[in-house]
């Protein structure tokens, strides 16, 4: 027994706002883009000024997409396709005596042109707390001639530790052409273990703090 009468209509509840098969689709072709959930919502809005779907719903399909997406493969195995589908310049490692990936590095191609033009400064830092591993992951950025920055590369790091560091540090120098063209400048914020990295493997390179 309910301890409420029925309600006379089912104004809020979730299956007024379930999505419809072509509504499905489109959300799905929208998620091959990377598009918002909230821009998303505001087109389905467009296209149907009666449409219920809540932002929650959104977010539940797109969980959806991406898991049929990925089917059988694990995070790390659809990381590591993905890569090698878009032509990505990959190296990893594993724990000892594991197959578990400790470390990865990747970069683009593209990326690596533009490195080779404007070598000459280099920026680093990790973001925290942005995958459920909590692995740390490291950009590295570059700046042109112009003052315009792009992208050089990244890397998960199991720790953020000296060793991590070095070895992330020796795939980057993987990059160059030869050793007269390593980067002269490195900034960083006082992460002591990539200070430490960064002065065994580009001994030569100044070193500037970034406070806030």
């Amino acid at each position: 027994m309910h301890n409420h009468r029925l309600d006379k209509d089912m104004l809020g509840h979730d299956i007024l706002g379930r999505l419809k098969d072509d509504e499905r689709k489109f959300v799905n072709d929208m998620m091959k883009y990377n598009m918002e959930p909230r821009y998303i919502a505001s087109a389905l809005k467009d296209k149907d000024p009666e449409n219920l779907t809540n932002i929650t719903q959104i977010y539940r399909a797109r969980a959806t997409y991406r898991l049929g997406k990925r089917g059988a493969l694990t995070e790390m195995q659809m990381l590591l396709s993905l890569i090698h589908q878009e032509k990505y310049m990959c190296w990893s490692r594993n724990k000892e005596n594991s197959d578990i990936v400790a470390d990865i590095f990747w970069t683009h191609p593209d990326f690596v042109k533009l490195l080779k033009m404007f070598p000459l400064v280099l920026i680093f830092d990790c973001t925290y707390k942005i995958n459920r591993y909590r692995l740390p992951l490291l950009e590295i950025i570059d700046v042109t001639s112009s003052k315009m920055m792009f992208l050089v590369a990244f890397a998960y790091l199991e720790h953020e530790r000296e060793e991590n560091f070095t070895w992330e540090l020796e795939r980057l120098k993987l990059l160059f052409y030869s050793k007269k063209l390593l980067p002269d400048v490195m900034v960083t914020d006082r992460e002591l273990a990539l200070m430490n990295a960064i002065d065994s493997v580009y001994p030569n390179a100044s070193h500037l703090l970034c406070t806030w």
